[in-house]
């Protein structure tokens, strides 16, 4: 799903332009991303944490040569989904295996 089909579906849902609700997106992933850049972490109930960590540096291996790589060290956006998103996600996961 793109941000432009959560807009529209906000839209049709509220009865507003997929403009006003593309912008109310947007705004919500801007303060995400503020918030990470600021603080280092959000926490979103029931949905879950979004977290800055530090990957450090490391020798890898270029599958295609074999040869040895240098990673220089840098910040990554991590993800902890939230108990009711796992809850959800591990239904449909059971529901699936189920057929």
């Amino acid at each position: 799903m793109t941000k432009k089909e959560i807009a529209s579906e906000i839209a049709h849902q509220l009865g507003i332009s997929q403009l006003v609700a593309l912008e109310a997106v947007q705004l919500v992933f801007d303060g995400i991303i503020k918030t990470l850049v600021d603080e280092g972490r959000i926490e979103l109930r029931n949905f879950g944490v979004f977290k800055v960590k530090k990957r450090r540096a490391r020798t890898a291996r270029n599958p295609r040569t074999g040869e040895k790589v240098s990673v220089a060290k840098r910040m990554v956006v991590t993800f902890k989904p939230g108990l009711e998103m796992e809850q959800r996600v591990s239904a449909l996961a059971k529901s699936h295996r189920q057929r």
